[in-house]
């Protein structure tokens, strides 16, 4: 046994990015990170389901978490006997947040979560329907302690990992998924040395995964997106570990664009794919990576950063914000539920259940 069951999170756990003061919900903007720390206060559905466009909040889970928080905003606006009349009086508003962003599925679970508590609530449906959504945000927190624990007993003493994007405080309650994997990591002595990877286009590794563990005194390792597959060559690494926006039955894995080049690189070099995110990412619905939406973003992501437009205009623009990771490439799927090594549909349905045939 490791010095997990000792391990002190609260020194490598101090950034909230969403705080509900129960009139409204402050969102970390992390379009303005790491310069600046601004909150925006969403105090109706309609602004939580624009911070959850413009990426103001971002990470599935969190995008799961605000998504609840605006079921609460939308459930205030109206009045209703109790809570079966007020799901009906907001059923647009929940079809707007549920549809805010379409890849990750924590969104859509959050909503239809919210939205079975508030159908079953009697004349106290406004305290039930807050009380659902500030649960939502204590399970997801308390999963992350539970999957950095078992992550990063799957680690070799001295491990130098790889993340890619930003999957800590900042895209979840707080801790992380796949970084509080490397914050518990750290915290036992099993990780040596941490690389992130900038993240191109909205850079969520060099903005936002540096910035969180210069926060906790954890240092890391900037490299550009292309170099991971050098480092692995010269051996520098020894696992990657990513998070994820839905993992499918038979174990694909939708990611931030990217995942999937590392990934290939981990494996033409010998080295561990690590995923790691709870099990409402997970989405036993889907049976494959290929049915799953990709979401396409903005050419001028791509284009123009800081407003500024850069390089030659291009003709065309294909800007995927996501890529899919086949389960064949993956050594280890994290959740709180525990930890499954090289999954497949068998070992998924086993831990998560089939879907029932309409």
């Amino acid at each position: 046994m490791h010095r997990n069951d000792t391990m002190d999170f609260s020194r490598y756990d101090r950034v909230r990015p969403l705080l509900w003061n129960g009139d409204s919900l402050r969102v970390l903007d992390q379009r303005v990170l790491p310069h600046r720390q601004e909150y925006l206060d969403c105090r109706d559905h309609a602004q939580v389901v624009e911070a959850i466009k413009t990426l103001a909040v971002r990470g599935a889970p969190a995008i799961g978490i605000a998504g609840a928080y605006g079921v609460v905003l939308a459930a205030r606006a109206v009045s209703a006997a109790d809570g079966a009349e007020a799901l009906a009086r907001i059923a647009t508003p929940l079809q707007e947040l549920e549809h805010a962003r379409p890849t990750a599925v924590n969104l859509a679970w959050a909503v239809r979560r919210m939205a079975a508590a508030l159908r079953a609530a009697g004349v106290d449906w406004r305290r039930v329907v807050e009380a659902e959504a500030v649960a939502i945000q204590a399970e997801d927190l308390a999963a992350n302690h539970a999957m950095g624990r078992m992550g990063a007993d799957c680690l070799p003493t001295g491990a130098r990992v790889l993340t890619h994007c930003n999957t800590g405080s900042l895209a979840t309650a707080g801790f992380g998924t796949a970084l509080g994997v490397i914050r518990a990591g750290v915290a036992m002595g099993r990780i040596a040395e941490v690389y992130a990877s900038e993240t191109r286009p909205w850079l969520q590794g060099s903005r936002l995964t540096v910035w969180e563990l210069l926060q906790d005194g954890i240092e890391a390792t900037l490299i550009v997106d292309s170099a991971s597959a050098y480092l692995m060559q010269t051996g520098r690494l020894d696992a990657v570990i990513v998070g994820a926006d839905r993992i499918c039955a038979n174990g694909d894995v939708a990611n931030k664009i990217g995942t999937y080049a590392h990934a290939l690189a981990a494996k033409a070099h010998g080295l561990k794919v690590m995923v790691v995110a709870p099990s409402t990412t997970v989405d036993m619905a889907t049976a494959q990576g290929a049915d799953i939406e990709i979401e396409q973003r903005s050419a001028t992501e791509l284009t123009h950063i800081a407003g500024v437009e850069v390089g030659a205009r291009a003709a065309k623009v294909y800007n995927p914000v996501f890529d899919v990771t086949p389960a064949d490439c993956i050594d280890f799927l994290v959740t709180e539920k525990g930890v499954i090594e090289r999954p497949d549909r068998a070992k998924m349905t086993a831990c998560f259940g089939a879907v029932s045939s309409p």
